[in-house]
């Protein structure tokens, strides 16, 4: 249960369905459902269907969410097929489907591990750090996200409305109330954060993205981890954020979105007074 008397989860099963919990629901309706809830139902379907094929020696390595109509608070279904297996690659696709169609749909490659390669190879230093252990618990407790930017690590949404750089840190939640959350399930998630931490500036956040794109060399080792904008980039109302993924033990891979301009519908996160806002994911 969480601090809002809300059960931990975005989804609960109900049939052959999944219905959003209270959580789910957007910071830009409150018809919608976030992209966290999304994704993650879409990572557990992916994530099914491998492990139905038997192929345990897989793991995640390319995932893309298309968001191209918006989710609402109703009853959910999805699927998910393999559309190609080989030796040391499986590529598969999934959607969402709610009462009038797929309202999202995911592409993934898993990719058999092996030894690294000999040759060196650049590679950035300049790397995130989570934030401090007397700040973020560490036990794997399901908390309200941390974020820095101009400001150091704090759980204050007003103090991180600014021109920064920003980065989050976040426990993701089960996807499914009573069902554990798996290192995948937390990083397709979380991954949506990228268009907040990439997106979020002196005015809130201006632009909402269309799509999720996650690259990942290894899985997180917990289901805790961080996001940091790498870049953000905008012209004629359009906008790509890239960010760096990363967790306790260092970085992990990327996630990239496209987003649109809406700022008639901006999110002024300075004005939840610090609070975590109705719809923010996290607890």
């Amino acid at each position: 249960m969480s601090d809002e008397g809300f059960v931990l989860g975005w989804w609960r099963a109900e049939g052959d369905g999944f219905l959003p919990m209270p959580l789910a629901q957007s910071l830009w309706s409150t018809e919608q459902i976030h992209g966290v809830a999304v994704s993650g139902l879409l990572a557990r379907a992916l994530e099914r269907a491998v492990g139905a094929a038997g192929r345990d020696d897989l793991v995640p390595a390319r995932y893309h969410v298309d968001l191209f109509r918006p989710a609402r608070m109703e009853v959910t279904t999805t699927s998910a097929v393999v559309v190609r297996e080989g030796p040391r690659l499986m590529l598969l696709d999934a959607v969402v489907e709610q009462s009038d169609g797929v309202v999202a749909r995911a592409t993934a490659t898993f990719l058999k591990p092996s030894a690294e390669a000999d040759g060196s190879v650049w590679s950035a230093t300049d790397r995130p750090v989570p934030p401090p252990d007397d700040v973020a618990p560490t036990s794997g407790e399901h908390h309200v996200p941390f974020f820095a930017s101009e400001q150091p690590w704090s759980n204050n949404f007003s103090e991180h409305q600014n021109p920064g750089r920003h980065q989050t840190w976040q426990t993701a939640m089960p996807i499914v109330v009573d069902e554990n959350c798996t290192p995948f399930q937390a990083a397709a998630s979380v991954a949506d954060a990228a268009s907040l931490v990439t997106n979020w500036g002196a005015a809130g956040v201006e632009h909402i993205n269309t799509d999720i794109s996650l690259t990942l060399a290894r899985l997180p080792e917990s289901t805790s981890l961080g996001l940091r904008a790498l870049d953000h980039v905008a012209a004629d109302g359009l906008a790509v954020g890239v960010a760096e993924v990363f967790d306790r033990r260092g970085p992990l891979g990327t996630a990239t979105v496209a987003a649109l301009v809406n700022t008639r519908r901006s999110v002024d996160l300075a004005g939840s007074g610090g609070d975590k806002p109705k719809g923010m994911p996290g607890v």
